[in-house]
């Protein structure tokens, strides 16, 4: 699978500051996983993927960086992992499917990464309680319908929202992407607002800012 915006986007967003460990749920090809490795040096990284493939590619990938050393990948379910791993993480991350309905796709890859057959958001949620620290963040992104849908599931699993940022591709559209970072308790909620594009041709400001350090020309 590509490199796409909204793994991006959570690689960059995601709180790394405190997190001496930290679990990519999903981590598909492992770009989440290798951007937080990048942002913090110190940090054991272990990357949770169900597909063996793609799985492989991810080890791949994390081999040939420079923070190898802290990137795991694991090719198992978290639905099984969060039963077998006794570790708990400062930071948990995913990207996770978010189509619960509708027809599948004629491709099998495409399906298996957009519809929750696989991977349901209460079975992602219940994994996160059993594995995030007391003091833990757990931080997603998702297109705004589900966030929101996301958001008020999380609270019935005693997880509650402290940051959100709305993300609009340009000036006047509407929001298409919620990152969102959840925490044990519930605490004053932070909401700020992200523009990726200032125009056709060129990213915002505070978009470069974000994600600058990620790309080769920006």
């Amino acid at each position: 699978m590509k490199v796409g915006t909204d793994g991006v986007l959570l690689g960059a967003w995601a709180d790394i500051s405190q997190a001496e460990y930290v679990l990519d749920i999903g981590t598909g090809t492992g770009v989440i996983a290798i951007m937080l490795a990048q942002r913090s040096a110190d940090a054991t990284i272990h990357a949770v993927e169900i597909d063996e493939e793609a799985c492989s590619q991810a080890t791949e990938n994390m081999q040939k960086t420079a923070w190898a050393g802290q990137l795991h990948a694991f090719n198992i379910s978290i639905q099984e992992f969060a039963k077998t791993h006794k570790n708990k993480y400062d930071l948990i991350v995913s990207n996770p499917p978010f189509f619960s309905g509708g027809t599948f796709s004629s491709s099998q890859d495409k399906a298996s990464v957009r519809h929750t057959v696989k991977l349901p958001h209460g079975d992602l949620l219940l994994a996160t309680r059993s594995l995030l620290r007391e003091n833990g963040k757990f931080c997603v992104i998702l297109p705004h319908l589900e966030g929101l849908r996301f958001k008020e599931m999380a609270g019935t699993y005693n997880l509650y929202c402290s940051k959100t940022t709305e993300v609009r591709p340009k000036p006047g559209k509407q929001v298409e992407r919620l990152l969102l970072q959840f925490e044990r308790e519930v605490k004053p909620m932070k909401k700020e607002e992200l523009i990726i594009w200032k125009n056709e041709e060129e990213w915002t400001e505070e978009y470069k800012k974000l994600t600058g350090e990620f790309y080769i020309k920006i």
